[in-house]
């Protein structure tokens, strides 16, 4: 369940543009120009840079307008100009923000999401890969907050479609026992006490695992942990009093809800819930000086909310 539906009120609906302002908007100049499927005879050859300043200038620019966001979605900028002209490494940031952009919009517009993943999927792995390196990047400006959580936000819907298979085979190995690597070894062999066949899987992955791929594959199964240390030295630079940046609030919000999320979730929370409590997160978030701010009122709703989760997925384990 979402916690900004139920700890929030619904916020009233934005006004869709008329035919008019679409028309004559700088998004459908650029889109008969470049992608769209009623002028694909004329178009333009692929610019990157045409991706880079639609970036600057209508989503950053406009601090995420939704509605220029929307306009984009109009114009089906993800399904005829960023996937398919997305190539794995050679990707710019500007170019994977945007993917994810148009998915979140997709999302909060509840209309299927990931069909033009299923048309062309070959670079979807090498796009997952870039979007989790991005999002424990340590950066911690204002814009970069933005960012941040809109990164959390794709993730919570890759976690949230694992029946969809492109979604599902690439979350699975973030939270599968393989991520118990970033136990220490003392917990790791407590808990395959209490459940001793998780041993015997443990030792069938190493055996598995090629010495090639080792190194990434460590990363992936380190890639929860790392991010829960990212957001705790987040949460704790916010002061109990003076200034604190609303984007950073949000961060904040935003990535409560993804763990609420994937402790919700059997298919996630198994491994995933030790791993969270070795990091001692619930602990860490009812400490933190946000919680005593105004403005850490939901914060601390939904962290009594991850409180609850976690204190009852742990006691059905024991």
């Amino acid at each position: 369940m979402k916690v900004d539906a139920v700890l929030t009120s619904e916020k009233p609906k934005i006004p869709l543009p008329t035919l008019s302002q679409i028309n004559a908007d700088r998004i459908t100049q650029l889109a008969n120009q470049y992608w769209s499927p009623q002028t694909e005879d004329s178009h333009l050859p692929y610019d990157a840079g045409i991706v880079e300043s639609i970036y600057q200038a209508e989503i950053l620019g406009s601090n995420f307008s939704v509605r220029r966001i929307m306009m984009l979605e109009f114009s089906q900028y993800l399904e005829c100009y960023l996937w398919p002209q997305y190539r794995g490494g050679e990707a710019t940031r500007a170019h994977m923000m945007s993917i994810i952009v148009m998915i979140n919009e997709k999302f909060r517009e509840r209309v299927p999401a990931w069909q033009a993943f299923l048309k062309k999927p070959e670079h979807f792995p090498a796009f997952f890969e870039q979007v989790l390196r991005a999002s424990v990047a340590e950066d911690q400006s204002s814009r970069n907050m933005r960012e941040q959580t809109a990164l959390l936000l794709f993730l919570n819907h890759c976690f949230g479609s694992m029946e969809v298979q492109l979604c599902r085979d690439q979350v699975k190995r973030l939270v599968s026992l393989s991520m118990w690597i970033s136990l220490q070894e003392g917990r790791r062999n407590q808990e395959f006490k209490a459940v001793p066949k998780w041993r015997k899987y443990w030792r069938a992955i190493q055996k598995k695992d090629k010495p090639e791929l080792l190194e990434k594959l460590n990363w992936e199964r380190r890639y929860l942990q790392r991010l829960m240390l990212k957001f705790m030295g987040v949460l704790e630079s916010v002061p109990e009093d003076g200034d604190v940046d609303p984007n950073v609030v949000r961060y904040c919000e935003r990535f409560l809800e993804l763990m609420i999320d994937l402790e919700a979730l059997l298919p996630t929370r198994r491994f995933f819930n030790t791993v969270m409590d070795d990091c001692h997160l619930v602990v860490r978030c009812q400490l933190a000086p946000l919680t005593r701010r105004e403005e850490g009122q939901l914060f601390s709703q939904v962290s009594d909310r991850d409180r609850y989760l976690a204190g009852q997925n742990r006691t059905s384990e024991l």
